[in-house]
């Protein structure tokens, strides 16, 4: 190849990247089609859940874990209540309606955000992302016990490499399995993935039977009601007065950022796009708290992250071409939102 054809095959290749990318860009992304957004906001999951990780383990320095994991919710909840209430929504009507609310709520909120906040209390951080990163593995091992639909073996491929590249990157903390003193934290993390995994597939199939948006604040605010209550209770709360402004900052920024804006990206992701490939998410928040931690702490970037982190977007891509010749899911856009 001469240099004129090579200098035209980097022009063409470089005019496809930027096609692909363009998808990503925030100011048309409305002129976009279903799948395109569902993309866009699953993008958008995998960079601030990727955030939340370095607030939460900040926030829960300075004051009771599921406190703050009840007053994130109750704040997030609350806001999208009144949102709806504005909007003349309809309740849930009946115990059709309202189970599957009640459920969500244990599972996604009270089970599984609960458990993961207080978890990353008594855990490293590097542990806990290797935790959340299982989550993914739980779907496969639930569909294989269910008789799902048959998940493409180039998704199970990317997914295994996927959670391995986390484990390359996260290398040093793997002893941390073996450490007594991080058992418990291990303990609640595992439920955590166990619960929101079940929560994820009960919200795909239960997306149609009430407004998921508004059904998230409900379960938001119930979720929230009870940790704050139980942790008055049992005496494992702090005075408002008495919250240094470090964990107001960190539950602002979950509440806006982790709960409000995430959550409802989560849902039109999980609504428009298989459920396993809605999950790589969990494989890209570490590598998002990894890079963060080095630009904001200065924390030391090493071959372990650099393998890892390649070896992970390998299997992230292998789950979306596995997955980007299947139809999205025929869902009726939700009014009001």
């Amino acid at each position: 190849m001469n240099f004129p054809d090579f200098q035209k095959f980097i022009i063409q290749a470089s005019e496809q990247s930027l096609k692909r990318i363009a998808v990503f860009n925030p100011l048309t992304i409305h002129k976009k089609g279903t799948r395109a957004k569902a993309i866009f906001s699953l993008a958008l999951v995998c960079f601030f859940w990727g955030t939340t990780w370095i607030a939460s383990k900040e926030g829960v320095r300075y004051m009771p874990a599921l406190q703050m994991a009840g007053m994130r919710q109750l704040m997030g909840g609350t806001c999208f209540v009144l949102f709806f209430l504005y909007k003349k929504e309809a309740w849930p009507r009946g115990w059709t309606e309202w189970r599957p609310v009640l459920i969500l709520s244990f599972l996604n909120f009270l089970l599984s955000n609960g458990l993961s906040t207080w978890g990353v209390k008594f855990i490293s951080a590097g542990l806990g992302s290797i935790m959340g990163a299982i989550f993914p593995l739980w779907l496969v091992i639930i569909g294989l016990f269910t008789g799902g639909n048959k998940m493409p073996k180039k998704a199970i491929a990317g997914m295994l490499l996927g959670f391995a590249g986390i484990c390359v990157v996260f290398y040093e903390h793997l002893q941390d399995f073996f450490k007594a003193d991080f058992l418990f934290g291990i303990v609640l993390s595992l439920i955590a993935t166990w619960s929101w995994a079940f929560g994820t597939l009960y919200t795909k199939k239960h997306t149609a039977t009430f407004n998921p948006y508004f059904s998230l604040g409900l379960q938001m605010v119930i979720s929230g009601i009870s940790l704050v209550l139980m942790t008055k209770f049992t005496g494992n709360s702090i005075p408002l007065a008495n919250i240094p402004w470090q964990s107001w900052a960190a539950m602002s920024y979950l509440f806006v950022f982790g709960s409000l804006l995430s959550f409802i990206a989560y849902i039109y992701a999980l609504k428009n796009l298989p459920t396993e490939q809605v999950s790589i998410y969990a494989y890209i928040n570490p590598i998002v708290a990894v890079l963060l931690g080095a630009a904001i702490f200065s924390e030391k970037l090493t071959v372990f992250i650099a393998v890892g982190g390649l070896v992970t977007l390998l299997g992230v891509y292998l789950v979306n071409k596995a997955f980007k010749a299947i139809p999205p899911p025929e869902q009726p856009e939700t009014e009001g939102i």
